[in-house]
């Protein structure tokens, strides 16, 4: 447990992982190393065969604090947290109420299952922060959407909402907002039902390469934002957020 994550086990073997950065969860290192520490650990314990990770306050996690205030931490540290979650065994269900915005919606991604409400949306807005997609989102979006969707999303940016997103396979189920926790705790329940061991080789048969994919793809998506962050469209980009406003990009 640390301040941005808690981490409980239930009598059913299901653990419940909970992001404590409301009402954004926005990203900080502290907060995806807790994640990627707690599921090594729930690894380890015999208590635990499947996970429910979900959040307080208004959203999932809307990603990236690009605000002045923001928390301050190299992506190079970030992602190397991010890989340890992807390289971890226990089968996580995400509960996603609100956003699951930019590296938000890569930390939903790398969930195995997704339950979402209506009024969840779902955004790889990077394109219109003059920014590179990051968090693996190169390997998981196009994997589980397929790659035209994927492009789609990635060059536009643009909000999908819960309905859409159970649609196009973004979200597994579609329940009311105040039902999303529970709703994913059953599936998780319904997981942890199953031979424990045969779970895990299944999971990893199914993953196959996905954790060294992710690896070799967030050094590449670390280097182009590294490489788009010092350019005018994206200060234009965060500017306009902030701001909330349209963006007007220059190619510069």
């Amino acid at each position: 447990m640390t301040d941005s994550v808690a981490i409980e086990i239930g009598d059913d073997y299901v653990a419940t992982i909970e992001l404590r950065r409301p009402p954004n969860n926005f990203f900080s290192l502290e907060m995806i190393d807790g994640i990627a520490g707690g599921l090594e650990s729930l690894d380890d314990d015999p208590r635990c065969r499947a996970a429910v990770l979900c959040a307080q306050g208004k959203h999932f996690c809307a990603g990236a604090d690009f605000s002045p205030q923001g928390a301050h931490y190299t992506t190079e540290d970030l992602y190397a947290a991010a890989v340890r979650i992807f390289r971890t065994h226990t089968p996580v269900v995400a509960a996603v109420h609100g956003a699951a915005v930019g590296g938000g919606l890569g930390l939903a991604l790398a969930a195995d299952f997704r339950i979402a409400a209506p009024e969840a949306r779902f955004s790889a807005n990077f394109a219109r922060l003059g920014f590179h997609q990051g968090f693996g989102l190169s390997v998981t979006l196009p994997r589980l959407v397929g790659p035209q969707v994927a492009a789609d999303l990635l060059f536009t940016g643009r909000r999908v909402p819960g309905e859409e997103a159970a649609q196009l396979g973004l979200a597994d189920r579609l329940v009311p907002r105040d039902e999303v926790r529970s709703a994913a705790h059953a599936m998780a329940g319904e997981i942890a039902m199953s031979a424990p061991l045969a779970v895990r080789s299944i999971r990893a048969t199914l993953r196959g390469d996905l954790a060294d994919e992710v690896e070799a793809a967030t050094f590449h998506e670390h280097r182009e934002q590294d490489r788009l962050q010092h350019t005018a469209d994206f200060a234009e980009g965060t500017r306009a957020m902030a701001e909330r406003r349209t963006p007007e990009f220059r190619g510069e």
